[in-house]
């Protein structure tokens, strides 16, 4: 029988945070007005949005805000980049804002996540479009000397997604939003690669998460379809399901593997190619490949949903696909994925993307 001398001493620690309201459906936009008034600290509200996602919904969130009377302002930013983030965040300090909404499809919210970061105030995420899982995490992709570096920000307290308004983007910004919750697949392939190798932790209750919101969207691939508000439904879902896998693990990690690094290594070696997730999307291909996994059901799944497997089809060129799978691991080397710690051969970078094929 043990004493209390004998009882070891458990000092483990986690913060999560999590998303306390989340409104998805047609018409929740002007829920944006109860929403300010639960959570607005005092103060301003800022509003950071684009020039074209302003016409969308920034606006009209301004103007239901004004009739209100709830004081605000907006602030049209572009890419989510150092320039940026300092532009948005010297606005909002000033202003002496109180609450953070961000209005956008990626870039805008994960400034919007920086700086609500920054200032400690809250933030209420409104995506305009359904393209990848970043409208519903604690993470933001911010581009830093050339590349996309995933950082830590704030969990939105509210979310507001409004399939009326996500309906009108092009039908590629859904099917790239559906391949990034997909992708989880080989992010948590990585993940338990990591926690093998290496020891990392591992939540096994974030993963079940990511990987039921990934199969989800692969056993349902067949109703993602252009002009369908449903699909719209569906695939947000399923988005913010991947968005809560990564709040309980204080992590990008299940929704977040060596695809991810590829796809941030095109960002520099081919960019403006294509769209996030359409580079998840080939970089799992190759990933799962690596794993020994079913690379072909992966890739007949993407194009199920209008997701192009091959590089040429973006206009990247061979050679940047080949590097960009060599040197990934060098954008965070810290995270341990197939892709392993040091450059992969030319041959083999090749070979794979040839077998898949991605070129």
């Amino acid at each position: 029988m043990n004493t209390s001398s004998e009882i070891m001493e458990f000092d483990k620690f986690k913060f999560m945070q999590f998303t306390r309201d989340i409104y998805v459906g047609h018409g929740v936009l002007q829920r944006i007005t109860e929403v300010t008034k639960k959570n607005l600290r005092g103060g301003t509200v800022t509003i950071v949005t684009g020039k074209n996602t302003l016409n969308i919904a920034g606006q009209k969130i301004s103007d239901i805000l004004t009739a209100a009377s709830i004081d605000n302002h907006v602030v049209l930013a572009g890419p989510a980049d150092e320039e940026n983030l300092s532009h948005v965040t010297d606005v909002a300090k000033e202003s002496g804002s109180g609450m953070i909404i961000g209005v956008g499809g990626g870039s805008k919210i994960d400034l919007a996540k920086k700086t609500a970061y920054y200032l400690d105030v809250p933030l209420v995420s409104v995506p305009t479009t359904p393209s990848h899982d970043g409208i519903a995490s604690p993470r933001a992709s911010i581009k830093r000397k050339g590349w996309s570096v995933s950082e830590e920000g704030v969990m939105p307290v509210s979310i507001i997604a409004d399939t009326a308004v996500m309906i009108k983007v092009p039908f590629r910004y859904l099917s790239a939003g559906a391949a990034d919750v997909i992708s989880n697949e080989t992010a948590i392939l990585d993940w338990k690669l990591a926690n093998r190798l290496r020891g990392e932790d591992y939540s096994s209750s974030a993963s079940a998460i990511a990987e039921y919101a990934a199969k989800e969207l692969i056993e349902k691939a067949h109703l993602i379809m252009p002009d369908v508000e449903e699909s719209v439904w569906l695939v947000t879902k399923q988005i913010l399901a991947s968005g809560t896998s990564m709040a309980i693990a204080a992590s990008s990690r299940p929704a977040s593997g060596g695809e991810h690094l590829i796809a941030h290594a095109l960002d520099m070696l081919a960019p403006n190619k294509a769209i996030h997730g359409e580079q998840v999307a080939l970089g799992s291909i190759v990933t799962m490949f690596l794993h020994g996994g079913n690379w072909r059901g992966l890739a007949d799944t993407y194009r199920k949903i209008g997701i192009k497997t091959r590089a040429e089809d973006y206009g990247i060129k061979e050679e940047s696909m080949i590097q960009a799978v060599r040197s990934a691991h060098r954008i965070r080397p810290e995270r341990f994925t197939i892709l392993g710690d040091m450059d992969l051969s030319y041959n083999a970078a090749e070979n794979a993307l040839k077998i898949t094929g991605i070129i």
